[in-house]
């Protein structure tokens, strides 16, 4: 058997990938069915999502890990140019129906890694990230130094939208940082936001001291560690919301209080579950398919 530069044999990465990846894919079909557009919802059911996207990331896990800092890093600033180096292959003429629609294998394809709702170009960027800003916790000074970099960065594209008359953020159109499709300065902006959040989570821990927000936050834990099963949730919950909504819509205030009220009532859900019903929650079905596999 084969071995692998970390020690395991190429049969052990598959069995691990497997079962992510298959688990992923199912809930990506589930959510897409919760949702869908036959019933006022916002998804076809046979297209990605974020959930695929985090299936492809499983599957260039045992890549990544393999790869040096130099290597990833360069891999992140491709990605974070991808949207620039796709062009119109991006999509930025889409509407939200054509993004969740694929009428062909070759449609579903370009979903999945061009100009879907999330595709893997240029979405890995934050997949990369992440391994990133875990391999760099003992270098506090070449995160602060990136940090500062980027806050530099998103400033500048503020005072460039001001300057320009241009909208500085939208979820999509003329604006200079998009969602759908994600633009180069959108990941830039939010790439150094995730990682500004983290630092401040982190606190002195980095310099042998206490974290001085993080465990202020422990209570969001338990969400955190049932979060796969909180995101197909709740998109229940919104699919039952869709189809008794269908026709007039809530107003922008009250829907975004119901917005609010629907995302943190997880948070004691979550806690709830963990202790009255640990073994139910699509993690413990990952943990599970993990041992069989073994």
């Amino acid at each position: 058997m084969r071995r692998s530069g970390a020690g395991h044999s190429t049969s052990d990465w598959i069995n691990w990938i497997a079962p992510r990846v298959a688990l992923l894919t199912l809930c990506q079909i589930l959510v897409n069915l919760l949702l869908n557009v036959e019933r006022g919802g916002r998804f076809e059911w046979h297209t990605p999502g974020v959930l695929t996207l985090l299936a492809i990331s499983a599957m260039l896990a045992p890549l990544l890990v393999r790869m040096g800092i130099k290597s990833r890093v360069a891999i992140a600033m491709i990605l974070a140019a991808m949207p620039l180096l796709l062009g119109s292959h991006s999509g930025p003429e889409l509407g939200w129906f054509e993004r969740v629609d694929a009428h062909s294998y070759q449609d579903w394809l370009q979903r999945l890694l061009l100009n879907g709702t999330y595709p893997a170009l240029p979405w890995l960027f934050f997949v990369v990230l992440g391994t990133l800003l875990h391999d760099m916790r003992d270098s506090p000074d070449s995160r602060e130094l990136v940090i500062a970099v980027g806050l530099g960065f998103a400033t500048l594209t503020a005072i460039a939208a001001a300057m320009g008359g241009q909208a500085w953020a939208l979820t999509s159109g003329d604006a200079i940082l998009t969602f759908f499709p994600a633009s180069s300065p959108f990941l830039l902006v939010s790439g150094c936001l995730v990682m500004l959040l983290m630092r401040l989570l982190e606190g002195e821990e980095g310099s042998s001291g206490e974290p001085t927000l993080g465990n202020r936050l422990s209570f969001l834990e338990p969400a955190g560690r049932l979060s796969l099963t909180i995101y197909v949730a709740h998109f229940a919950v919104l699919g039952a919301a869709a189809m008794l909504l269908d026709g007039p819509r809530l107003d922008v205030i009250p829907a975004f209080a119901v917005t609010l009220g629907h995302t943190f009532i997880w948070i004691p859900i979550a806690s709830v579950m963990e202790k009255r019903a640990p073994n139910t929650s699509l993690e413990k079905l990952l943990r599970m398919m993990d041992q069989s596999g073994r």
